[in-house]
């Protein structure tokens, strides 16, 4: 075999310009904060993360052309920003299951921020040791198309040189705000179902949500990946969901059902753990696939270290990681650290030296899966959740097996899951940003390090928005019960909740009021905090749900079994990813209909370039100015997102400007994308004779 081109980076690994500076990092840890806290707050509403590399490289980017920096300083901060995120990511869908299980009641006291940095730190610090081992062999994966980090190397390539490029970046980002604003205000329809009938059975028909994000992402993954994505999402709405609806409900009298609400309760209560199972034989697939690269880049690894301690390392600037020792010692104390995390939970050494050995598979394991998975289709639509209720149901069963019972049972398996799940998402997002690196020619160790620095600010101050959260949300319906239990001239209050032991206890009026809020919220029986109206917190709840179900021996195990042999079929058809599949079947339909559609654009593009019968130079820009527009669309719409989740933060109410929302200004809205997807890169393809251009990284 012919040896591949060397990759030349934007910045070539002989120069050596300023990367890791105090304005730099300062910038990215303030990022970190802001965007982690905002995600928080989107993640506990809507049970979703946007995705926070497009907004870190825009700002970091704006901010470090202020002092004149380089462009490698703004990569440093757009790195050390977005891991914010992934932090946010891994504590939103595992901390609150902890209240919600009803182990921390209340769930503010010293002890429970600490063990909360402590989970967060942890797992952060694995996550990024085992990416400094995976990194050579991710980003250098020519199957791994890493659609975002590849816009976000856009984002700063298109913002050092202005020209065509920056024009059409730049202006898919305000397209892209625009749209996300005016669908906030709900000037048209963001999404839209169908309910069709068939006699005794339904079928629910989903639109592909309005999104230019997802719509980008598609058109970067291309046709092929995003049809194989969608594929499972046919299979969980088209397939699963309405026949299993049908069984259940058939016989029952259809005007006593609402349909829509029942198929997508059905698709949550059991496709989904369909789906975990199908995603935890792709897994497996998955490294098993990878294992001769896995095996491959560890080597690789520990050779450097030998060639560094006999002074003959020529490893360039651009291919260093944190050294291999480092790295051992690293995931070494990280381990011991949560021993006793664990010991803590289960206060029983046996079982936590069993989890903590679980803990460092399946967050190996993970990493190199969640990693795949932002090679493929990005980390905004990385199912970290999913990957977490794997661990989890391990972790729960080994526990059972050990004799753990009851709160401390319960307790041990959300440990267990709440440091894989961190690890699993900080690693996704490593890697996604050190393939952006790895494209504009930024040092790892350096990278790595910064994500060290910002997993620590990140993880000390995380709690507090969390915490704000759910005692405002309860304070605040509190505050309105008794408001109107005074305006009542209410003397006495009854408890209210579900407890036998407390039923028929009173409090007089004057005695209530003097209660903290969590025991007011509880003797009331009001639905806020975590779990609530307001901040449902969907993965928390599922977790909870799932470790008290297991641990309690309840656990329909059948789903889980059934999804795994789903896998093997997909395996035994030689399906390009079951994982892919299964994902697809695991996120709303909305989303990978919107990924879909993306994917066939591109396609389209591809169709054209062909029936016009341009040459090389010709489709390469096209290609770039495509993955320009695609990148300016995903930046656009984060940031817009972004906005708006701070005015919702801050409780600012923004109008309805339409009701109700109109569907043809939605058709019109992805008619103005798909017009600017094709027509526009299609259009500036120049002419058969222009330079040949630098064709976007891969």
């Amino acid at each position: 075999m012919s040896e591949q081109r060397k990759f030349v980076p934007f910045v070539s690994s002989e120069t050596n310009i300023a990367e890791f500076t105090v304005r730099a990092l300062v910038i990215g840890l303030v990022l970190a904060v802001v965007l982690g806290a905002a995600n928080a707050y989107l993640g506990l509403k809507a049970g979703m993360t946007i995705a926070a590399t497009y907004p870190a490289a825009v700002i970091g980017m704006a901010i470090i052309k202020l002092f004149k920096g380089t462009i490698l300083e703004e990569n440093f901060a757009r790195t050390v920003g977005s891991i914010g995120e992934s932090i946010a990511a891994g504590a939103i869908f595992t901390i609150p299951a902890f209240f919600i299980a009803g182990i921390w009641n209340p769930f503010f006291t010293p002890g429970h921020y600490a063990i909360s940095s402590a989970i967060m730190f942890a797992g952060g610090i694995l996550g990024i040791m085992f990416v400094a081992l995976l990194r050579r062999v991710m980003v250098e994966d020519i199957d791994l198309p890493f659609p975002e980090s590849v816009a976000a190397a856009e984002i700063h390539k298109a913002g050092r040189h202005g020209g065509s490029g920056s024009k059409f970046l730049f202006s898919a980002m305000g397209v892209g705000a625009l749209i996300q604003a005016l669908g906030q205000y709900k000037l048209f329809a963001t999404s839209a179902d169908k309910l069709v009938s068939f006699g005794k059975g339904n079928i629910l028909f989903k639109s592909p949500d309005v999104s230019p994000a997802y719509m980008g992402v598609g058109y970067i993954i291309g046709p092929r990946l995003a049809a194989l994505n969608f594929s499972g999402g046919v299979l969980a709405w088209g397939l699963l969901a309405p026949i299993i609806a049908y069984f259940k409900f058939g016989n029952v009298d259809p005007s006593t059902l609402d349909w829509a609400k029942e198929i997508t309760t059905v698709w949550k209560s059991y496709v989904r753990p369909i789906a975990i199972g199908g995603m935890l034989v792709g897994a497996g697939f998955t490294l098993w696939k990878m294992r001769k690269s896995l095996a491959t880049g560890i080597s690789r690894s520990v050779s450097d270290v030998k060639k560094a301690a006999s002074g003959e390392s020529t490893t360039e600037r651009t291919e260093k990681d944190i050294p291999f020792t480092y790295i051992m010692l690293g995931i070494g104390l990280a381990s011991i650290a949560t021993f006793f995390i664990y010991n803590y939970f289960a206060q029983d050494v046996v079982a936590a030296l069993v989890a903590t050995l679980v803990m460092i598979v399946a967050g190996f394991f993970f990493a190199a899966v969640s990693g795949y998975l932002v090679g493929i289709i990005g980390s905004s639509n990385n199912p970290i959740s999913g990957l977490t209720l794997s661990t989890l149901v391990i972790a729960a069963l080994l526990m059972v097996a050990l004799g753990m019972k009851g709160a401390q049972g319960v307790a041990a398996v959300l440990g267990v899951a709440a440091v894989v799940c961190v690890a699993a998402a900080v690693a996704g997002e490593m890697l996604q940003d050190l393939k952006a690196g790895h494209i504009l020619g930024g040092t790892p160790w350096k990278m790595q390090v910064g994500d060290l620095i910002g997993i620590l600010v990140a993880s000390a101050v995380m709690f507090i928005p969390l915490l704000i959260l759910h005692e405002g949300d309860i304070s605040e319906k509190v505050n309105k019960q008794v408001d109107k239990m005074q305006s009542n001239h209410q003397m006495v209050v009854d408890y209210q909740g579900s407890k036998v032991e407390l039923k028929g206890k009173q409090y007089s009026f004057e005695e209530f009021k003097k209660l903290d809020k969590s025991t007011q919220k509880e003797f009331l029986d009001l639905n806020a905090g975590f779990g609530g109206d307001k901040l449902p917190a969907p993965q928390a709840s599922l977790m909870a749900i799932l470790s008290k179900g297991i641990v309690a021996g309840d656990m329909e195990w059948i789903l889980i079994f059934t999804g795994m042999l789903m896998g093997v079929g997909f395996i035994m058809m030689n399906v390009k990813s079951p994982m892919l599949v299964s994902v697809g079947m695991y996120l709303p339909l909305g989303t990978t209909f919107a990924i879909f559609v993306g994917g066939l654009l591109k396609g389209v593009v591809e169709m054209i370039n062909e029936k016009k019968k341009f040459n090389e130079g010709q489709k390469s820009r096209v290609e770039n100015n495509g993955v320009l527009i695609a990148a300016g669309l995903i930046a656009g719409e984060a940031l817009i997102g972004l906005f708006f989740a701070a005015l919702a933060f801050f409780e600012i109410q923004i109008a309805d400007l339409s009701s109700p929302a109109s569907i043809i200004l939605s058709v019109v809205v992805l008619a103005v994308i798909a017009f600017m997807l094709i027509k526009i890169p299609v259009g500036n393809a120049g002419k058969p004779d222009d330079p040949l251009p630098p064709h976007v990284s891969m």
